[in-house]
């Protein structure tokens, strides 16, 4: 159930589709999770323009460049954990640790986190194009409450062996 609840925090951080946005939302039966997701959905959308005072049009808008950039931001993650996994599988080698590998996988984490920001920066440049900047800046502050709040659904909170604020070292989240 926490795991499912993550991932549809993360799907309403990433890709916000809203299909219904302007209708009701109804209690869907125990275990329909097509009804509950899209539920979720709808509220998450409801809730965005709300807090960013959105119209219906910059809300399509949204739907639609949050699509389009969420398949990259997502592979660029799985990209990220799998090169967090194989770090900390040589660094618990200690001294038997493949350095050239250790060495290909920081250079990697550092080329990733190249292509996030160019994604970014391609993404808020087309989100300038129909929200303002108070909006844009209330979109960035909203998504960072979903991604701490997923965090602390997982249980990935701050922990006394991570980074600075809660973070694992070697990467940008755990």
């Amino acid at each position: 159930m926490m795991k499912r609840m993550l991932r549809l925090t993360m799907l309403a951080l990433v890709a916000l589709p809203v299909a219904l946005h302007g209708q009701a939302v109804t209690a869907a039966p125990k275990g329909n999770r097509a009804a509950l997701e899209q539920q979720f959905r709808e509220r998450t959308a409801k809730l965005i323009q709300q807090r960013l005072g959105l119209t219906d049009a910059q809300l399509d808008r949204l739907e639609k460049t949050n699509a389009r950039f969420a398949p990259q931001l997502r592979q660029l993650g799985v990209q990220e954990r799998e090169m967090r996994q194989q770090l900390r599988q040589e660094m618990m080698a200690g001294n038997s640790a493949n350095q050239q590998h250790v060495s290909d996988l920081l250079d990697g984490a550092v080329r990733v986190q190249k292509q996030r920001i160019a994604i970014v920066e391609v993404e808020q440049k087309e989100l300038a194009t129909f929200l303002t900047p108070v909006q844009r800046a209330r979109y960035i502050a909203l998504q960072a409450q979903f991604r701490k709040r997923a965090e602390e659904l997982s249980g990935q909170g701050a922990r006394p062996n991570q980074g600075q604020r809660g973070r694992a070292p070697f990467g940008r989240r755990p």
